[in-house]
């Protein structure tokens, strides 16, 4: 499938009509487990936000830590949240992308007192204390390879 959506490379020159290719969800569940960094998007005073949140995917669901801010208001409200995580190798021109849907939970308001998995380690002084967790209720992927020369 062609698509002529602009799109952007990562030295900031336009890339037009890049091939996209579906990936299945075993595929991007896959995909998903393999990156740490990625962004949650969500609303916030009625206008959308996009986070960078560190990761981590597990039993079909992603969690991760925050501070008293609007991932965890909307977490705390079990709102749907969107969550994307890509990787583009601008040699080859090749990448991925994969996104989820799902609804938000918090998980614990202290992180000392449940092991719960996160890549940040323990850090008493680090305002981060709360994990939430996006359940994967939907999620598409697709490959990506740039039609430039």
């Amino acid at each position: 499938m062609v698509d002529n959506t602009r799109m952007i490379s990562q030295e900031g020159s336009p890339v037009w009509g890049a091939e996209r290719a579906g990936l299945s969800e075993h595929e991007c569940r896959r995909l998903l487990a393999t990156q740490t960094l990625g962004r949650v998007g969500l609303t916030s005073g009625a206008l959308p936000v996009i986070m960078p949140v560190e990761y981590v995917y597990e039993d079909g669901a992603i969690t991760f830590r925050t501070e008293h801010d609007a991932k965890l208001r909307s977490a705390a409200h079990g709102d749907v949240l969107a969550f994307e995580v890509d990787a583009y190798d601008p040699v080859s021109g090749h990448g991925w992308s994969v996104h989820v849907l799902g609804r938000a939970t918090v998980l614990a308001d202290d992180y000392d007192a449940v092991p719960l998995p996160t890549l940040d380690g323990e850090r008493p002084d680090e305002p981060r204390r709360h994990y939430v967790r996006l359940h994967c209720e939907i999620m598409t992927g697709r490959r990506l390879t740039s039609s430039r020369e």
